[in-house]
């Protein structure tokens, strides 16, 4: 007998983060593993988000690759250098998933349009079928209007981190910061774990 096809109900969520100004400080157009260096207060949320059955998922736009700016040989790297990064607070990414394209590109076999380029969903749809994810319990966190574009156009809830929200653009919800937003990510989703958090810092 064939088993039943698994619903929502039974799938779990995720959290879909971008790389550059969101999990990591703002570079421009980062090339080398040192580039990446973690925002402050991430460990904790992420870690509480991680062991309550989230994935942990890194949806990237790098257009770099496709204007020359970055090496492709720099890519695994620097990603290794980001999982160690969170590896010093017990965080584990289920994923990273890159786009490298760009229509007005200069390296032939990325100067294109895709599906994946953020605000496209294409990233989050792939991920969610790779690691089994349900996109509507699933959250996408970025600091750019593409970001919570693309959240929406895969069915997630958006949050979006930055000194200022943009114009037009309606989140689920807003904080200055990443690690704020996180926070409140699972304090939602998690029982209890912004009293935690409160009597943790209090101590």
């Amino acid at each position: 007998m064939n088993d039943p096809p698994r619903t929502s109900a039974l799938r779990r969520p995720a959290v879909f983060l971008d790389r550059d100004g969101t999990l990591t400080e703002p570079r421009h157009y980062p090339s080398r593993p040192e580039d990446l260096v973690l925002q402050a207060g991430i460990g904790p949320p992420l870690l509480a988000l991680q062991r309550a059955g989230f994935a942990l998922v890194v949806v990237t736009n790098q257009s770099g690759l496709a204007r020359g700016l970055v090496d492709e040989a720099a890519v695994a790297p620097m990603h290794q250098r980001l999982r160690e990064l969170l590896a010093h607070h017990r965080v584990r990414l289920d994923g990273i998933y890159l786009c490298p394209h760009h229509p007005a590109g200069t390296v032939p076999r990325f100067s294109l349009s895709c599906s994946c380029r953020k605000p496209a969903p294409g990233m989050l749809h792939q991920a969610a079928g790779d690691l089994d994810r349900d996109l509507s319990s699933s959250w996408m966190v970025g600091d750019s209007v593409c970001d919570i574009d693309a959240g929406h156009a895969a069915g997630t809830r958006t949050a979006l981190v930055g000194p200022q929200p943009f114009a037009g653009v309606a989140p689920t919800l807003y904080r200055t910061t990443t690690a704020q937003a996180l926070t409140t990510i699972a304090a939602s989703e998690i029982p209890l774990y912004e009293s935690m958090e409160t009597h943790r810092a209090d101590s």
